[in-house]
């Protein structure tokens, strides 16, 4: 009678890996059998293992939150008062532009960093995109469709065309703004306190020598808002 081959030892590595995982908390489980998977190796385990009733359950996603409520306020622009009913977190700069259609003031970084959205808020600049429109109820906001006099340009617009203070013209109304401050802040006394006063507002296109020379000319005349428009009367 022929010899039979010696049978192979069965492996005993399931229930090896099963006293294994029983030692592990549910999170370590799990961790080790993604290993193992994203390895390529493929382990029958017993129902014991994997059906632990421990494991943790995954957490159902949050429900989205319903959409704030309108609140109303009453803004007033440019000299002129809007009764108003806007969503909570609507920006002053998105109500100037959406519901108002006052696009002059602009968005570019909407972080705060670029001052075209400059606007003067009781006679302050600020950026616009950081601040909600219903936390200036009551106050008087001017954009830069505002620095006009019945249609006339005021003495700063006129400067910052003569002196070519602007090219794109994208950072203009803001850069307007803060000039309107500026001045009126008396912080227009030569040419490196503008530059540092002004140093909110950038410009792309690098005309900051020519917007100087034009907020430069103004330092010694009547406070804007208090001048006569170029071409009209007061």
């Amino acid at each position: 009678m022929a010899a039979q081959p010696p049978e192979e030892p069965k492996s005993n590595s399931g229930h090896v890996l099963e006293d294994l995982l029983k030692h592990l908390s549910p999170t370590s489980r799990r961790t080790f059998l993604r290993r193992l998977a994203s390895a390529g190796v493929t382990v029958a385990l017993p129902t014991t293992v994997l059906g632990d009733k421990t494991a943790e359950l995954p957490t159902p996603a949050p429900t989205a939150s319903p959409a704030p409520a309108n609140v109303p306020a009453t803004l007033q622009v440019n000299g002129k008062s809007y009764p108003i009913e806007v969503e909570a977190r609507t920006t002053l700069l998105d109500f100037l532009r959406e519901s108002l259609g006052l696009t002059g003031s602009k968005k570019g970084c909407d972080h705060g960093q670029c001052g075209a959205c400059t606007v003067l808020v009781n006679g302050r600049r600020i950026n616009s995109c950081l601040t909600l429109a219903v936390m200036h109820e009551g106050d008087q906001v001017t954009t830069v469709e505002g620095l006009s006099v019945d249609g006339q340009m005021s003495a700063l617009q006129d400067a910052f065309i003569r002196h070519d203070a602007l090219q794109c013209g994208f950072c203009t109304a803001g850069q307007l703004c803060s000039a309107v401050a500026c001045l009126n802040e008396g912080h227009a006394t030569n040419e490196g306190e503008v530059r540092e006063w002004m140093s909110g507002n950038l410009c792309r296109c690098g005309a900051y020598p020519n917007i100087v020379a034009a907020i430069l000319e103004l330092r010694k005349q009547t406070p804007i808002g208090q001048q006569t428009p170029v071409g009209g009367q007061s």
